[in-house]
């Protein structure tokens, strides 16, 4: 089985979160900025990635993805706050160069 990452995007500071999981986490990032993803994300403009983490083995993203849904919301933001205290977009960190912004 191959790896994955669980991804926390936010629509603004202190703002919306959605929390996903995936096994390609700029493809999928990619795919919610663009508004490809219906639901949720889409509803509520949840695009600028705010926090991820990296796992070798899926189901392990799997299991703290469903983890992470169950905190509260203060656990959260404090999870973000502690590697991401100015909630600054991360997509061009896991890509190297910036996604055109519109």
């Amino acid at each position: 089985m191959k790896g994955g990452a669980v991804y926390i995007l936010a629509n603004k500071r202190n703002g919306t979160l959605y929390i996903g999981v995936t096994s390609n986490l700029v493809t999928r990032i990619a795919q919610h900025r663009s508004g490809e993803v219906p639901g949720f994300s889409q509803r509520y403009g949840t695009k600028t990635l705010v926090y991820y983490e990296a796992y070798d083995d899926i189901s392990e993203a799997i299991l703290r993805e469903k983890r992470l849904k169950k905190w509260n919301r203060s656990w959260k933001i404090e999870l973000i706050e502690g590697d991401n205290p100015q909630w600054r977009d991360l997509y061009d960190q896991i890509t190297g160069f910036p996604l055109s912004r519109e």
